[in-house]
């Protein structure tokens, strides 16, 4: 599969990753990210998840959600709204993962259609949609 002119959904951690420490994701896929080709949609719902994570005080949650908005905005990530449609699928999705956030993502993957990237295994059962990256610790 070419990856050059795809569409990518990143889901809430390859997000940070790629705006906060884009050098612990892998190469390719920093290249994919940077692709003009290529459409990056991140979704409204990781900014509900990030806004969530932060009021409980999680030390690894420790910046605004509207920062993070705008900086992926600067970035030229497309933002995607949570359409009523995306749901639908929800309804259908066997209980692999019970993350709301990463089954709505999936879903928006689905309705685009778009490859989700995560770092997340348990996804990969949902859809060929699902592409797994690894991220450098560091």
């Amino acid at each position: 599969m070419s990856m050059v002119g795809q569409k990518w959904l990143l889901d809430t951690n390859v997000l940070l990753a790629a705006l906060i420490k884009p050098e612990v994701l892998p190469t390719d896929t920093q290249k994919l990210l940077q692709d003009p080709t290529s459409t990056v949609y991140f979704s409204a719902a990781s900014m509900w998840e990030i806004a969530i994570k932060q009021s409980l005080g999680r030390d690894d949650f420790d910046f605004l959600p509207e920062d993070i908005h705008q900086l992926a905005l600067q970035t030229g990530f497309t933002e995607l709204p949570i359409a009523s449609s995306h749901s639908y699928a929800i309804a259908r999705m066997p209980w692999h993962h019970r993350d709301p956030f990463d089954r709505l993502l999936i879903a928006q993957a689905q309705s685009i259609p778009a490859y989700l990237l995560t770092t997340d295994a348990a996804l990969e059962q949902y859809s060929e949609l699902v592409k797994r990256i690894a991220v450098k610790s560091v």
